[in-house]
C-alpha cells in the first residue's frame, strides 16, 4: 500500500506540472494575443490590461521551478520522466520571456505618437499571429509528445525572420525619406524585433520537445557536426 500510495502521489506531481505548463502557456498567449489587440487599436488600456498580467506568468514560472525541483529531489525520476521534468524547467524559462516580451511590446505601444500606418500594422499583425501559432504548436507538441509537430514550429521559423527583416528595412527607408516619423519609426522596429524574438523562444519550446520525445538534442546542429 505504501508503494501504491507513494506512486499516486509521483503522478499526481506530473499531473499538477502539466496543468501549471498548461495554464502558464495560456496566459502568455493571452498577453500576446491582447498585445496585438492594443497595437491594432492603438489602445493604452489593452497594452495596461497585458502588462498588469505579467505577475501571473512570474508566479507560475516560481510554482513550476519549485515542482520540478522538489520532483526530482523527491521522486529521482529516470529516463521519459527525468526528460520530461527537464524539459519542464527550460519551458517554464521560455515561456517567461514570452510573457517579458509581451511587456515590452506593450510599452512600445504607449509611446507611440500616432496612429500605425495601415500596411506596417497589417505585416506587425501577421508576424504577431504567426508567432503566437509557433508557440501553440510547440505547446502542444509538448503536452501530446508530438516530435513531429514539433519540427513543424523549426520550419516555420523562416518566415518569421524573414518579415522581420523585410519590416525593418521598409521602416528604415520611411525614417531616411521624412524625420518625422523616426520617433515611432524606431518603436515600430523594435515591436517587430520582439515579435520575431516570440518565435525564437518558440523555437526553443520546440527543440526541447524533440528532446523530451527523441532524447535528441537538435540544437545546433552544425556546431555538433563540426
Amino acid at each position: 500500500m505504501g508503494t501504491e500510495h507513494t506512486y499516486a502521489e509521483y503522478d499526481a506531481e506530473l499531473h499538477e506540472l502539466r496543468a501549471r505548463l498548461t495554464q502558464m502557456g495560456e496566459q502568455v498567449r493571452a498577453m500576446l494575443s491582447q498585445s496585438l489587440a492594443g497595437l491594432k487599436e492603438r489602445d493604452r488600456r489593452l497594452a495596461d490590461e497585458a502588462i498588469a498580467q505579467d505577475h501571473i506568468v512570474n508566479r507560475l514560472e516560481i510554482e513550476s521551478d519549485d515542482l520540478c525541483l522538489r520532483i526530482i529531489a523527491c521522486r529521482q525520476p529516470v529516463g521519459s520522466d527525468l526528460r520530461f521534468v527537464a524539459t519542464a524547467l527550460k519551458l517554464v524559462t521560455d515561456l517567461e520571456r514570452i510573457g517579458d516580451l509581451c511587456v515590452n511590446i506593450c510599452e512600445r505601444i504607449v509611446e507611440l505618437e500616432r496612429p500605425v500606418d495601415l500596411e506596417v500594422g497589417e505585416r506587425l499583425q501577421e508576424m504577431g499571429i504567426h508567432a503566437g501559432a509557433m508557440v501553440d504548436d510547440a505547446l502542444t507538441a509538448f503536452l501530446t509528445r508530438d516530435a513531429e509537430k514539433a519540427r513543424s514550429v523549426l520550419d516555420a521559423d523562416r518566415p518569421v525572420d524573414q518579415a522581420f527583416a523585410g519590416l525593418f528595412e521598409q521602416l528604415i527607408d520611411r525614417m531616411r525619406a521624412n524625420g518625422a516619423v523616426v520617433h515611432d519609426g524606431v518603436r515600430l522596429q523594435c515591436i517587430a524585433k520582439l515579435l520575431e524574438r516570440i518565435g525564437d523562444h518558440a523555437t526553443n519550446l520546440a527543440e526541447m520537445v524533440i528532446f523530451m520525445v527523441e532524447a535528441k538534442d537538435v540544437r545546433h546542429p552544425g556546431h555538433l557536426a563540426a
